[in-house]
């Protein structure tokens, strides 16, 4: 797995425990940074997952409003906590950092849908980042 697959993962984490715990990301982000300094073999990934929390949290309300729009039928109060997260991360990709190549950005959030949600949420995450990624 690469350093970024490992770093949208923690992210994941991340934004996944502040979403159930009712904290802000900064706080989760917080929390994520005191463990991340007791494990150096996994500075790699904190850099890049910080990148998108801290992304997520700059762009939040844009971020939430492109999900509402193109997850045509559901709320983001609707969706699993953890296909919320991992729609965040994509569209933080898509929209905001121009070095990951839409391909890529939809491929690793589907991967993650499919490994850490419902039988139903990779066709679903990859759906709505498609035409997000269209809409660019």
């Amino acid at each position: 797995m690469s350093a970024r697959s490992k770093a949208r993962k923690r992210a994941l984490d991340i934004l996944f425990q502040a979403d159930l715990r009712e904290i802000s990301l900064i706080e989760a982000l917080q929390s994520e940074a005191q463990r991340a300094v007791s494990e150096p073999e996994r500075h790699a990934s904190w850099l890049y997952a910080r990148d998108i929390v801290d992304g997520v949290n700059d762009n939040f309300v844009e971020i939430d409003e492109t999900i509402e729009t193109y997850a045509q039928g559901w709320t983001l109060q609707r969706m699993p906590a953890v296909d919320r997260a991992i729609l965040r991360i994509g569209v933080w990709e898509l929209l905001f950092n121009d070095e990951v190549p839409a391909g890529v950005a939809i491929s690793e959030a589907v991967e993650l849908a499919k490994t850490f949600s419902t039988e139903d949420s990779g066709g679903f995450v990859n759906g709505v980042l498609g035409k997000v990624a269209q809409s660019v």
